[in-house]
């Protein structure tokens, strides 16, 4: 893939650098875009809270998708964003391009009962000469509800490229927790399968316009705050400056969101279990944070010291079956029915259902629908892949039921993000991810949040919870702190995703 092909490229500079656009020596068509630092109230405020049906989210085709689950975030931590237009002349926005999500949307000028759209940039269709009316109503999931507003069409400006006839949604009632956005909109980079109703991306159109020739676009952030420029997006191609040795390809193994497989997770270099087997990954351009199984996150939480949620019945568990787990395992009880024998688990206690992906961490659904799951058979099915993971480093039993006991204490914070000490972030070990059998690891420097606070530094852990059964999940959701690591290929022509280490 050469540079004779035109590339779109978006830099992401600074909160404080300025907007313009211009053409490089090598070719590449640069847009100037925003980067801001998080802070606390940003980084206790996310959340990657919910997993529901595609049919249940009101989207205008009732009948798509059925079997693909989307996740809801509130973008709050989103770090990564910058300027485009809309209709002619061009009316401009700050938008996340987030590859967690498919859909254009801004706050429209009849947002007048929303106050959050009244701090923010608004579309003003009667000025612009390219507008179509289109007037369907959509609602587009966001944190805890949606936000409401309705299709149009219209030019989209994305550096020096205009992308004709774009349909995309004009916001008209948002969500108060839109005020704390320094952005006005999304642009989404995942596919038209999970786009609210059935909408073409944008990138869909710049392919199909004849803006780009590679299928093909490719992200690189860049982790120094001090640094002038924050990164950038390539629309059609690879910037061969932004990445060390050569890409690991691994294929899509759902179409909806850039979802791939990834293997173990190792803490330091042991294995944390859950995923040997498998899991699921989506590569989500629209969080800081990663996400992933309780269980797992769990276990790193306890390795690097981070604030946790104490449950009781976890450590009910441990103290009164933990010896009958221990002896069952090794034994060679099948670890899948081990809870079901016991009797924390029905038969049938993992069916899907249709309506709520909750987290065993509240011991009910973050849409505050009951729980699916017994919470004893949660802890019991985190417990006895907590044994295994500690049965292959050969522990003796009380020094793993001690440490099983302390899991306990350490589960995932449901309320925010769980603090560390920053005086021990050196000795923290390196959490590693398995992909395409390569490792891609994490340093505690490149996954441990530090964030100013008057005089101090405060330290965040970059991991939260979010649990999906199968068949959908185990899922981990890839945020910022891995996409900064890894300079990642979006591959759309051959279906696959591509990781090289950042330069």
């Amino acid at each position: 893939m050469g540079f004779k092909y035109m590339l779109v490229v978006i830099c992401l500079w600074n909160w404080s650098g300025s907007l313009a656009f211009a053409t490089s020596d090598d070719g590449l068509m640069r847009v100037s875009l925003k980067r801001r630092n998080l802070d606390i109230n940003s980084l206790n405020a996310p959340r990657i809270k919910e997993a529901v049906h595609l049919r249940d989210l009101g989207s205008v085709d009732e009948n798509c998708c059925k079997e693909n689950v989307v996740y809801l975030k509130n973008y709050l931590d989103a770090q990564y964003f910058g300027e485009i237009g809309i209709g002619s002349p061009p009316q401009y926005f700050n938008v996340v391009f987030d590859t967690g999500s498919s859909n254009l949307w801004v706050p429209s000028s009849k947002c007048i009962f929303s106050i959050a759209c009244y701090f923010h940039s608004k579309y003003r269709s009667r000025i612009s000469s390219t507008y179509t009316e289109i007037g369907i109503p959509c609602k587009i999931p966001y944190d805890e509800g949606y936000i409401y507003g309705y299709f149009s069409q219209d030019n989209v400006k994305v550096g020096d490229v205009v992308i004709k006839d774009q349909e995309f949604a004009e916001i008209t009632r948002a969500t108060l927790a839109l005020l704390a956005l320094p952005f006005d909109g999304i642009l989404g980079l995942g596919f038209q399968d999970i786009s609210v109703g059935k909408v073409t991306p944008v990138w869909y159109n710049m392919i199909e316009q004849g803006h780009i020739y590679d299928k093909v676009f490719s992200l690189w952030l860049n982790q120094d705050p001090m640094a002038k420029v924050g990164g950038e997006i390539v629309f059609g191609g690879i910037d061969f400056s932004h990445f060390r040795g050569d890409h690991t390809y691994v294929p899509l193994s759902q179409k909806g969101y850039w979802q791939v497989e990834v293997g173990d997770v190792l803490l330091a270099n042991n294995s944390t279990g859950l995923c040997e087997g498998g899991c699921s990954a989506i590569v989500d351009s629209g969080t800081s944070l990663i996400a992933g199984p309780t269980s797992v996150v769990a276990q790193i939480n306890h390795a690097i010291g981070a604030e946790g949620y104490v449950s009781f019945e976890c450590k009910n568990i441990v103290h009164n079956y933990g010896d009958m787990i221990w002896e069952s395992l090794i034994s060679g009880l099948n670890p899948d029915i081990l809870c079901v024998d016991i009797g924390f688990c029905s038969d049938n206690e993992f069916h899907t259902m249709d309506d709520v992906i909750e987290t065993v961490v509240h011991n009910q659904s973050w849409g505050g629908s009951p729980t699916r799951e017994n919470p004893f058979c949660s802890f019991c099915n985190m417990i006895v892949v907590w044994i295994q993971a500690q049965l292959k480093q050969s522990n003796i039993k009380e020094k793993v039921l001690k440490y099983v006991d302390e899991l306990c204490e350490k589960l995932p914070n449901p309320v925010g993000q769980s603090f560390v000490n920053c005086n021990s972030v050196a000795a923290m070990p390196h959490i590693t991810f398995t992909i395409g059998n390569n490792s891609f690891p994490l340093s505690p420097k490149q996954y441990i949040l530090r964030v100013k606070e008057g005089c101090s530094t405060v330290c965040y852990g970059g991991f939260v919870a979010v649990d999906v059964p199968s068949p959908q999940g185990p899922l981990w959701v890839l945020g910022n702190i891995f996409l900064g690591a890894y300079h990642t290929v979006f591959d759309y022509g051959n279906l696959r995703i591509g990781f090289a280490e950042a330069a």
